[in-house]
C-alpha cells in the first residue's frame, strides 16, 4: 500500500515540477499538538542536516523521520517536528510542518522560512545526487507553487544561528546555489 502511494504521489509530482513529498501520515508521523500558520510565500530557504544516520531507502528514511520527530517531541518538548521537510538519499521528500506551518528550526528565521533538512552527517561528504537534486526541486517547486518568493535568499543553518549545521560539505555546496546569500 505504501508503495501504491509512493507511486501516486510521484506522478503528481511530476506534473507539479515538484520531488515525491511523502505526507506525514503517508511516512506514519505524529500529529502535531500545536499549529501556527505561516503567512507565504516566505522570503528565505534554510538548509540543515540531521547530524543523524543517513538513509538510502524510503523505509529507513521513514524510520528517521519517526525517530527525529519523537526527538524533537519527546526531548525538545516542540509540539511536532522542528523542519518543513526532511530528504532522503532516496531522493524523497518527506513532510515535516510542510509549507504553511511555522517551524522550529532556525531562530529568527522560523515564522519566514522553509526549513530543509536532509538526513545524515555532512562534514565531510555530500548526500547523494538524488539527495541534492530532491533539495533542488523541492525549493523550485515551493516557488512554483508560491510558498516560497521567487526572489527567495537561500541560507544554511549556520548563517543564521551559531551551528556547524549544515556540515562543511553541504554548506559548500549549498554556496554555489543560486540565490545563496551568507
Amino acid at each position: 500500500m505504501l508503495r501504491l502511494i509512493a507511486l501516486l504521489a510521484a506522478l503528481c509530482a511530476v506534473a507539479h515540477g515538484c520531488p515525491t513529498i511523502l505526507t506525514k501520515s503517508q511516512w506514519g508521523g505524529r500529529a502535531a499538538t500545536c499549529r501556527t500558520a505561516m503567512v507565504t510565500p516566505v522570503t528565505y530557504v534554510v538548509v540543515h542536516h540531521t547530524e543523524g544516520t543517513a538513509c538510502t531507502t524510503q523505509a529507513a528514511c521513514i524510520t528517521q523521520a519517526k525517530n527525529i520527530q519523537s526527538y524533537h517531541m519527546n526531548s525538545n518538548a516542540w509540539c511536532d517536528i522542528g523542519y518543513s521537510f526532511l530528504v532522503g538519499e532516496d531522493g524523497n521528500a518527506y513532510e515535516g510542518r510542510g509549507w504553511t506551518s511555522v517551524g522550529a528550526h532556525a531562530p529568527n528565521y522560523n515564522s519566514n522560512s522553509i526549513g530543509i533538512s536532509v538526513f545524515g552527517s555532512f562534514t565531510s561528504s555530500n548526500p547523494n545526487t538524488a539527495a541534492i537534486n530532491a533539495v533542488k526541486s523541492l525549493i523550485s517547486c515551493g516557488v512554483t507553487k508560491g510558498y516560497i518568493k521567487s526572489a527567495y535568499i537561500l541560507k544554511g543553518h549556520r548563517n543564521v544561528t551559531a551551528t556547524d549545521c549544515p556540515g562543511n560539505t553541504v554548506y559548500n555546496t549549498v554556496k554555489t546555489w543560486p540565490r545563496f546569500q551568507a
